[in-house]
């Protein structure tokens, strides 16, 4: 079977980890620049990412996704090592919520591969 990419796939072949340097790989491929210039490319498209999630700003990515921060409560836990209930901090947490698109293809492509 193909991707609409034309990857082929085989139903028996585990799925690999996609990586930054995979991505920084399709970059330099596909706009045919140096994998320097596509590094810095992936690394300026993330940094932006997380600086505005530092600002607490929504990014979003029309047909991909979006991401947010969340607020997750203060709460009591327990040491793994002792059993020791331990009070954890409230902390802010980034968000993935996929795009209803994203969503769709992911199901198809799962649905190709099974």
């Amino acid at each position: 079977m193909q991707y609409s990419d034309g990857e082929s796939v085989d139903a028996k072949t585990k799925p690999s980890n996609l990586r930054r340097a995979d991505l920084i790989d399709e970059v330099a491929a596909v706009l045919e620049i140096s994998d320097k210039e596509a590094t810095v490319i992936v690394e300026l498209i993330l940094d932006s990412i997380v600086r505005a999630l530092g600002r607490g700003e929504k990014v979003e990515i029309r047909g991909f996704g979006s991401f947010r921060t969340r607020q997750r409560q203060s709460r009591i836990g327990r040491n793994p090592k002792n059993g020791a209930r331990v009070e954890v901090p409230p902390k802010t947490i980034p968000y993935f919520k996929p795009s209803k698109e994203l969503r769709g293809l992911v199901q198809r492509m799962a649905s190709v591969v099974r």
